[in-house]
């Protein structure tokens, strides 16, 4: 039996602020487990929901040193959905009303977290052979393990695989304080290790001594060794490109599905969405008092308001997007600029824009169920979510090429006859507003072009299963 040991920051159904969550969340749930046994370790931070801290039981304590200080450290451990979880308790870091604060507090935070796995582990009756680290919060674990933890016997050869999900998020600060926080020694701190620009980088230390690095799409991980994606990391990326690879992210197809979705208002599938799926639309138009008409062509949009996700090319055409056969309704919150621009189209176009500025579980499944097409012009999008669940439902996606948008949207070819979406290459305002407008073409004068289009995006594969066999073959090659 091979053992894995995933380590986040983040982890669904306990605390969730972006995608890592839902990864480490559902991965785990979908491999062999006749094989693999997988379980997860993450931080108790003090704002789990408390039905999840009931779920919670306490295994045991220790103290262990962080550089020059004591820090107690707490285990406990809970099964959910048959996945055996740990948590990391200490109340001096993990308190508060969010998993992250001032990225100073942050540094120190996830330092301890990194050492305290490593120090948990003996006392968990669990050796994992690989440890799976996740973003820049647990990159120090591929260091420390390969620093002090080497002369203790039961940590030598275990293997260590640094997923990065969004290079742009290092954990970098003053190295100096770093040297501090950590104890390491200056050894690590040179530009071939932790060191990046003067400071300490901490996604930097977990990329040069993982012994694998992956990334959650093919075209990502081509992407970020080259300067223009490579967050000042292209160097380093390149230099480990024999022990890189991309593997996209799954979609939890129970939680997805039109069929069974207890949010949207009518249910529907792959064969009868033709008749069902529009009375999704005339209800969210009826909940958003919108203009009531089956006919119109309905772009949703469900995103964190970003310059990341595209916004600054939607705000250049936005007058030209919103025309009277269009209606775009956009859910989400970030920069106030594009939050205040999605108001100020509301006002100005009341029946046919509608700005929810916040976040809503509920609304975001209504408006996957309810859209025709789902637009998402990202700058960079390493795998993304978005358009593997607007497939799922039947709503056609509008993308940019790049990262996992153009690993998972195939673009129609009217003269073949194929594709599952429209996309545009070039990260430039009209280049996507004429992508909108030939969509909007299919759909309204080719009616029958527009259906097979959502017949075979309905029809692909996205489910975690695809995904959870290529990290099957990973571990199986890490482990020879």
């Amino acid at each position: 039996m091979k053992k894995i040991l995933f380590a986040a920051s983040e982890c669904t159904p306990f605390i969730k602020t972006g995608g890592l969550a839902d990864v480490v969340g559902s991965l785990p749930k979908y491999l062999n487990r006749d094989e693999f046994d997988v379980r997860v370790i993450i931080p108790k931070y003090m704002c789990i929901p408390e039905k999840y801290k009931q779920l919670m039981v306490y295994k045991t304590h220790f103290y262990m040193d962080l550089a020059w200080r004591q820090q107690y450290v707490g285990i406990l451990e809970a099964t959910v959905d048959g996945v055996h979880f740990y948590f990391i308790d200490n109340e001096y870091y993990f308190a508060g009303m969010a998993p992250y604060g001032n990225i100073y507090e942050d540094i120190e935070k996830f330092a301890f977290y990194s050492k305290a796995v490593l120090s948990a582990i003996p006392l968990l009756d669990f050796r994992p052979d690989i440890i799976h680290c996740n973003d820049w919060q647990t990159g120090l674990i591929p260091v420390f393990l390969h620093d002090r933890f080497q002369e203790n016997e039961f940590f030598r050869g275990i293997k260590t695989i640094m997923t990065i999900h969004n290079l742009k998020f290092q954990g970098c600060w003053d190295k100096k304080r770093v040297m501090d926080i950590t104890g390491l020694p200056e050894y690590y701190f040179s530009p071939d290790k932790l060191e990046a620009y003067g400071d300490a980088n901490y996604l930097k230390g977990g990329i040069a001594y993982a012994d694998y690095v992956t990334t959650v799409s093919e075209s990502y991980a081509k992407e970020i060794q080259m300067p223009y994606y490579g967050e000042g990391l292209d160097g380093l990326m390149r230099a480990r490109s024999n022990s890189l690879c991309g593997i996209l992210n799954g979609l939890d197809y129970e939680e997805w599905n039109p069929e069974t979705d207890p949010y949207i208002i009518k249910n529907y599938n792959a064969i009868n969405f033709r008749k069902e799926k529009v009375k999704n639309k005339t209800a969210l138009q009826k909940e958003l008092a919108m203009n009531v008409d089956e006919k119109v062509f309905m772009i949703g949009v469900v995103s964190r308001l970003t310059d990341q996700k595209g916004f600054d090319l939607i705000d250049y055409v936005i007058e030209e997007i919103c025309a009277e056969d269009t209606q775009l309704v956009v859910l989400g919150t970030g920069e106030a600029k594009y939050e205040n621009l999605f108001r100020h189209f509301e006002w100005k176009y009341k029946d046919r824009v509608s700005a929810n500025i916040y976040y809503n579980n509920e609304r975001s499944h209504r408006i996957y169920a309810s859209a025709d097409a789902f637009l998402m012009p990202s700058l960079f999008e390493p795998c993304g979510l978005s358009q593997l669940m607007a497939l799922r439902y039947g709503t056609v996606p509008i993308v940019r090429e790049t990262g996992g948008l153009r690993d998972t949207v195939t673009p129609y070819d009217e003269y073949m006859s194929g594709g599952i979406g429209f996309s545009f290459a070039n990260y430039n305002a009209h280049e996507m507003l004429n992508t909108i407008r030939y969509a909007k073409h299919i759909y309204y004068d080719k009616r029958r072009e527009w259906n097979k289009i959502i017949d075979r995006g309905m029809a692909v594969d996205y489910s975690w299963n695809v995904s959870a066999r290529k990290y099957e073959d990973l571990y199986r090659r890490l482990l020879g």
